[in-house]
């Protein structure tokens, strides 16, 4: 299927050649005739999947064709709420591509820096807002923003909000917007209450699935190092060698971690610069901006921080640090391989993280290949103790449910 192919409008297919694209992903092609049908949409798919192409592009359509009927009041027609200052700038910048032949107005509010050209853009006038929950609360109460003209409303990342102690702001928000709207809601995992939140706030939603959490796409090419713990710095820098990698997204575990691995690196004459939370806006974005025009080689990242980076042609994704969640490990080296693109995401793994790699195989039912040929080789982590941990491990957990099985039968 082609864009040429969903019933799209001439000023957001003539932006969508302009980018490039012809072709919709999966999540694209299945939930962009669904939102113009003016549904309810509930999506499960993780950041990698083209999933703000999939909201943004209906937006555009369905308020470019109202703006061309109606001559009401104006006010925000829609509003798009997501986690971090990062995802939304990002977002903000896809809705710029995607309408710029639409004149429709966009803007992006967040934390952390002056309010004054925010409140200026929203008292111009303006026609899609992409907001974190903590500025746009604060500029609701001064008054600067009413939600009254809301006809359409998307969630993003709503497991994130959670984790990230958002979704008291979240129903706050809620609580403002008309009664009746369409709204969009977007989530890479379901806890329950995420599950209850959509089900307070979406009516006869259509539902749309891609990408499980426990899946890795198969564009990305993985590989693991054994390395000492007190080697890794002296391995990355080994790795970083190889003038083939263009651009690597660092993860490490902790904010003091990803400066000090930038640092190392920075002292070793490749550069880097770190991104995490205790940074302020202003550098964070500088840091990614420079990432993005390949100033900067690498980019050192936490996993909260990283969370929304969208990058375009990453080559490689590095884990410093294995994270201790399985499932992160899904997302992080998902910033690379993204839309059908090639990846290679690279994992240091020290004595210390055996069970997060035992966790990782077991979330991707598969093996992750290692790479033996390396100066920093650590011979005492072979991968076959791992494989037959982790095999020794189904096997007492098939054994355990054969028993509780045939003792419910007797």
């Amino acid at each position: 299927m082609t864009f040429n192919q969903l019933n799209l409008i001439e000023p957001i297919l003539k932006a969508l050649e302009k980018e490039g694209y012809t072709q919709p992903t999966p999540i694209q092609e299945q939930s962009i005739p669904l939102i113009l049908q003016r549904r309810d949409l509930l999506g499960c798919a993780q950041t990698g999947t083209g999933k703000t192409a999939a909201f943004a592009i209906p937006i555009l359509q369905l308020l470019k064709n109202e703006q061309t009927t109606e001559r009401g009041p104006k006010g925000i027609k829609a509003l798009v709420l997501t986690p971090t200052r990062e995802l939304a700038i990002q977002i903000e910048e896809s809705f710029t591509a995607y309408g710029r032949f639409t004149g429709l107005r966009h803007l992006v509010i967040f934390g952390g820096v002056s309010q004054h050209a925010q409140t200026a853009a929203l008292q111009r006038g303006v026609d899609i807002l992409v907001a974190t929950p903590g500025r746009l609360l604060d500029l609701m109460n001064q008054g600067f923003i009413n939600l009254n003209s809301i006809k359409l409303f998307v969630l993003d990342e709503a497991d994130r909000m959670l984790d990230m102690g958002f979704v008291h702001d979240v129903k706050k928000v809620i609580a403002k917007l008309p009664v009746k709207r369409q709204t969009l809601f977007f989530s890479a995992t379901m806890p329950p209450e995420i599950t209850d939140l959509a089900n307070t706030i979406l009516v006869n939603p259509a539902k749309v699935e891609v990408t499980p959490v426990s899946s890795t796409a198969e564009t990305i090419k993985q590989a693991v190092y054994f390395v000492e713990k007190n080697n890794k710095r002296k391995l990355l820098n080994h790795v970083l060698e190889d003038r083939k990698i263009e651009t690597a997204l660092v993860f490490t575990r902790t904010k003091h971690g990803a400066d000090r691995v930038a640092k190392d690196l920075n002292n070793a004459g490749i550069q880097a610069e770190a991104i995490h939370g205790n940074k302020s806006q202003n550098a964070r974005q500088r840091a990614l901006t420079n990432f993005k025009s390949r100033t900067t080689r690498v980019l050192v990242a936490t996993d909260i921080a990283a969370r929304g980076i969208d990058v375009e042609e990453l080559t490689h994704v590095i884990n410093f640090e294995l994270p201790n969640v399985p499932e992160t490990y899904v997302h992080r080296i998902g910033r690379t391989g993204r839309a059908g693109a090639s990846g290679i995401a690279l994992s240091f793994c020290d004595a210390e993280e055996k069970p997060y790699l035992r966790d990782i195989h077991k979330l991707i039912s598969k093996n992750i290949p290692v790479v033996e040929d390396h100066p920093y080789h650590f011979t005492s982590i072979g991968h076959a103790e791992i494989v037959a941990s982790s095999a020794e491990k189904n096997r007492a957990e098939v054994k355990k449910k054969k028993k509780w099985f045939g003792r419910s039968r007797g």
